[in-house]
């Protein structure tokens, strides 16, 4: 069995060692010039180019012709492929998968949404990555996948929503209001339909970080041991607050590496962007 997944799931260089994972292109547009991401503009350079401009960029999903061009290829050394993606709610990658999919039917697909992002979404392909390395049937994977889905959390602030407002991903009027009110708003996704809701908003971006803390902890039994993974833009002293609020508000954590978000993801977000993702650590226990 293969693993196809995007450059929506952020993985760091360690969770990826040992892994066999194929990654479907997303691309950048900004200042005329395209990018793919992950491939010629790493993480680091897209948002130095960010903090050089007052463009905003845009970005692409695969093409149903080019998730069938990348699954054509990969049947021919084993038909069975796991392809595993942002959330439905947030892009078309999903429908461009399936559609894809139906274009080659000599390979057994199935198509995953992890109703999620970033480094939550990551995580959900690291799993499965490891889980098929070890042998497991895809019926399995899929169990622990839905757990996954279900149990592991990811929560963001940020200190401006010019990038949010501008890809549509906010209401206008109400990131116009907030950019107004200086708001810096808690942002979580939804389990359902895996879309953005707003968790909280505080007055500073301070405050906010603790209040995310408080969020994260809040879904969790006292003590539960944690897996936790931070992101950012390009926020190095958000990283820090982060650190410490972690560190005071939950007593038992497993860190991963931080991770810096991926391009096509950070283009919606900007520089500022700082979160984490959490889940129980129980349920990575078992994996190889």
């Amino acid at each position: 069995m293969q693993i196809v997944t995007d450059r929506g799931a952020d993985l760091s260089m360690e969770q990826l060692k040992n892994l066999n994972i194929h990654f479907a292109p997303l691309r950048i547009q900004l200042n005329g010039k395209m990018y793919v991401s992950g491939v010629d503009l790493s993480s680091e350079e897209f948002y130095e180019l960010l903090s050089t401009t007052d463009g905003f960029p845009t970005t692409s999903q695969p093409s149903a012709g080019e998730f069938a061009d990348l699954y054509r290829e990969l049947a021919k050394t084993d038909p069975e492929i796991l392809s595993i993606h942002i959330s439905s709610g947030l892009s078309g990658t999903v429908n461009a998968a399936k559609a894809g999919a139906e274009m080659v039917p000599e390979a057994k697909i199935t198509i995953w949404d992890t109703k999620t992002l970033s480094c939550p979404e990551g995580w959900q392909v690291e799993a499965a990555a490891r889980a098929i390395k070890a042998g497991w049937e895809i019926s399995r994977i899929l169990k622990l996948l839905e757990m996954l889905r279900e149990k592991v959390t990811g929560v963001f602030t940020l200190n401006e929503l010019r990038y949010l407002v501008h890809g549509g991903r906010i209401s206008h009027l109400k990131g116009l209001v907030a950019s107004l009110l200086n708001i810096k708003p808690i942002i979580a996704v939804e389990k359902e339909f895996g879309k953005y809701v707003q968790a909280g908003r505080e007055i500073t971006i301070k405050r906010a970080i603790r209040e995310m803390v408080n969020f994260v902890a809040g879904l969790y039994p006292a003590g539960e041991p944690l897996r936790i993974q931070i992101l950012h833009g390009m926020n190095k002293n958000g990283i820090n607050i982060l650190l410490e609020e972690l560190k005071q508000r939950i007593p038992n954590i497993t860190w991963l590496p931080t991770s810096t978000i991926a391009p096509v993801l950070g283009a919606h977000t900007g520089p500022s962007i700082i979160g984490l993702s959490a889940g129980p650590l129980k349920l990575f226990e078992d994996l190889p």
